[in-house]
Formats: structure tokens, C-alpha cells, sequence
């Protein structure tokens, strides 16, 4: 077996809500389509707080939030207002530009709550950067599931382990949340060409050895792996069809450098569609990724 590629997280801090952000890395730019994945770690929100990003732009990439614990609000230029609780899917594709607001919905705010989950961003094919921004919702009882001798497949988008997410992704892509009870395994098949796994919690091994937690291991290519629970552990496997080189400047993607001039000089003039009811928004940061 070839030795997975493994990636340290960095730190970062949103709005106040802790991030681990293995991707993008110096050593890999992307995993399938996937170019940016953060783990929103758990945190617990006073009465009175929560997590607040305001409005904020993108181009050239899907975003997908799936939480874990917690409720967020989803608001967008296109009207969309949608309410997500662990388990849902909430899909947007950018397109040529698309705005949109994060954050704790009220009811929680005013109580105190937890939040944990996962962001994750996928680039979309080159014919489809500049096409027209969509917004879909999947609750998580419309997500399809396999569970047998002790192994938890929830399959959040894309195909894998036979079964086929209704999460509209424009290109091939596996992203899968896996649950293994300690002393079982699971055979990782190869029939994505890019594929990686993060262990968000417990303990578990790939082909014998330790997989640190919080850290991305990045698989072999055409290569079976076995992986085993050493105790109960929780995990995110993310892969698909690598869609060539992107370029990344903020919250934009793109396979031409002039895209991301564009939408710089867009966002800064205000001229970008706007998220309904919203004035507060980000402003364009000096320097980023």
C-alpha cells in the first residue's frame, strides 16, 4: 500500500466560531472537486450570541453545509431564506455571483445553543462557472443510508458504497459521513479517482495504522483500503473527479485569473446582486488565501 498523504489543519477563527481548515494546503490544492473544507468545531454559544457572518459573495463553486449539532440560517440573493438542522443539506452554487448571510437563527440566539458541522466548497466545471446561481435544500431524511454490523454510511452527496444522493453535484463526487462502532471496519472501494478521509472524532486506523484525528489523510489513488474502529469513531470521506487547476482569491474560485479580478472589483463597487433585508456586509480583505 502506498502511504496516504497526510494534512495538518490550520487554525482559523470566523466571526468568532473555531475552524480546522485542512483544505486548501500547500501540499494539496484539492480532493476530487473539493477546493476548501472547514470543520466548524463544537462550541457552545452563551444566550444572547451565536455565529454571525454577514453578507459575503462567491463565484465559480458550490458551498454545502451539513451540521452535526445546532441550527443555522441560510439567506441568499436569490430570495432563498432556509432554516438547516444537523443532518440537512444546504447546497448553493455560485455561478457567476451569488451573495449570502450565516447565522444563528434567533430563536437559538436568545436561548444560548451548540454548533458543529462541516463546510465544504466544491469547484464547479469550467463550462459552469459563469451560469446561473441555484439554491437547493435536502432535509436529512431525504438522504439515502446503509447500516450494517456496526458501520453508519450516510451518503451527503454525490455516489458511493451503491447509493445516490439527490444533492444536484454537476460533476462525479463522493462525499460520505461515516459512523463505525468500535471493532468494525469498512473497506474504502476505489471507484473515485481522488479520495480522503477526516476523522472528526474517536479512534480508528487505515491499513493497520493510526489516522490522526482532525487531520486529512489523503488516499492512494486505485488502491482498496481497509478501515477499522479501534473505539467508536466518526468520520467525513470527500473525493470525486479532479477538475483541473482553479485559482482562489476570498470566497471566489475560478479557472481564469480574470474571473477573480472581476469579482473583486464587482464586490468592492457594490455592484452584486443582494441578499433581501440585509445591509451589513464583508468587505473585500486586503489579503487572504
Amino acid at each position: 500500500m502506498s502511504t496516504p498523504l497526510l494534512i495538518t489543519p490550520k487554525a482559523e477563527d470566523i466571526a468568532g466560531q473555531p475552524i480546522l481548515r485542512p483544505l486548501p494546503a500547500a501540499k494539496c490544492r484539492s480532493v476530487g472537486p473539493f477546493v476548501f473544507f472547514d470543520h466548524m468545531l463544537e462550541k457552545a454559544y452563551a444566550p444572547g450570541s451565536g455565529m454571525n457572518i454577514n453578507q459575503h459573495p462567491h463565484i465559480g463553486l458550490s458551498t454545502l453545509t451539513y451540521l452535526f449539532e445546532g441550527e443555522l440560517q441560510h439567506k441568499d440573493s436569490l430570495g432563498s431564506d432556509q432554516l438547516v438542522k444537523p443532518g440537512d443539506v444546504s447546497w448553493m452554487s455560485a455561478g457567476r455571483a451569488v451573495a449570502h448571510v450565516e447565522r444563528t437563527p434567533d430563536h437559538l440566539r436568545q436561548k444560548g445553543s451548540r454548533l458543529h458541522g462541516l463546510q465544504v466548497w466544491l469547484a464547479l466545471p469550467q463550462a459552469l462557472e459563469q451560469g446561473e446561481p441555484s439554491y437547493s435544500y435536502h432535509p436529512a431524511a431525504s438522504l439515502p443510508r446503509s447500516e450494517a454490523m456496526g458501520v453508519q454510511i450516510t451518503l451527503i452527496a454525490g455516489s458511493g458504497f451503491c447509493l445516490q444522493s439527490p444533492v444536484p453535484v454537476p460533476s462525479p463526487t463522493l462525499y460520505a459521513e461515516l459512523k463505525l462502532a468500535a471493532g468494525t471496519s469498512l473497506l474504502i472501494p476505489a471507484e473515485h479517482r481522488e479520495r480522503a478521509l477526516y476523522l472528526i472524532a474517536g479512534e480508528a486506523q487505515l491499513e493497520g495504522d493510526d489516522l490522526p484525528r482532525h487531520s486529512l489523510a489523503v488516499l492512494p489513488e486505485g488502491e482498496e483500503l481497509l478501515l477499522s474502529a479501534c473505539g467508536e469513531c466518526h468520520l467525513a470521506l470527500i473525493g470525486g473527479e479532479p477538475l483541473g487547476p482553479r485559482r482562489m482569491y476570498w470566497n471566489f474560485v475560478a479557472s481564469d485569473a480574470a474571473l477573480l479580478e472581476k469579482a473583486k472589483q464587482d464586490w468592492a463597487a457594490w455592484n452584486w446582486p443582494r441578499v433581501p433585508g440585509e445591509t451589513a456586509r464583508i468587505e473585500l480583505p486586503a489579503r487572504t488565501l
